[in-house]
């Protein structure tokens, strides 16, 4: 093994972040490790970043509303309302809404939310198209119910028919994972996440890890191949 790589018992990578102790990038009030990515970065690249967000772009104007949404309410509003917060502040009038078949339900609520804060809004639901699984490649005996017509779910056509909407923001509501990135790779709108799909935890996933060191500490096995 290299001199500086660590190894887990499964792999070899470079130590970063999260090796990090001290987290000095934050405030500022002790030292960087020596293995620091952000302390080996060349200074004229990291200044054409930050330079983005001085910008007059999307970019900018989603950085600076981020900022404003967590300086004014950090731990006084929830996610709904932090999201609700944050498309006011990047000027939003149309809220598009890439949303599960089964959090419909929730998407209603949001929706509702929406309207009484003086948004437009649109929602695409997983399915739309409702082409079987196997015309995607998809084999019969991965389905839930084989033998069956199953609809697959379709985030580019998602993402598509908001753009063609023309949104000024996109909200995933329980989009599978992987789902859920290939809509935000084909948005034209920023997207932002109100709610995570975790079946077995009610779409709570950071369980999982609260629990890893007992109740649930198979998730710390490696899974097989």
């Amino acid at each position: 093994m290299e001199s500086g790589k660590k190894n887990d018992g499964v792999g070899e990578h470079e130590p970063g972040c999260f090796e990090c102790g001290p987290l000095n990038c934050y405030r500022r009030e002790g030292e960087f490790p020596p293995f620091c990515p952000g302390e080996a970065l060349d200074d004229e690249v990291l200044r054409g970043v930050v330079a983005e967000y001085y910008a007059d772009s999307s970019d900018a104007r989603v950085a600076r509303a981020a900022a404003e949404v967590e300086g004014l309410f950090y731990g006084k509003l929830t996610r709904v309302e932090e999201t609700v917060e944050f498309a006011r502040r990047i000027g939003a009038k149309k809220v598009g809404i890439a949303t599960c078949v089964g959090l419909i339900g929730e998407t209603r609520l949001f929706g509702k939310i929406l309207k009484a804060n003086g948004f437009e809004y649109r929602a695409v639901l997983c399915k739309v198209g409702s082409v079987d699984k196997t015309e995607v490649g998809i084999p019969e005996e991965l389905k839930l119910k084989p033998g069956q017509f199953e609809g697959s779910c379709n985030p580019i056509m998602q993402a598509r028919m908001l753009n063609e909407w023309k949104s000024d923001l996109n909200v995933v509501i329980g989009l599978c994972v992987g789902h859920d990135s290939m809509f935000c790779r084909h948005s034209d709108a920023p997207a932002t996440t109100l709610i995570v799909k975790d079946r077995v935890l009610g779409h709570n996933p950071v369980a999982a890890l609260y629990t890893s060191g007992s109740y649930y500490k198979k998730v710390m096995e490696r899974r097989p191949e």
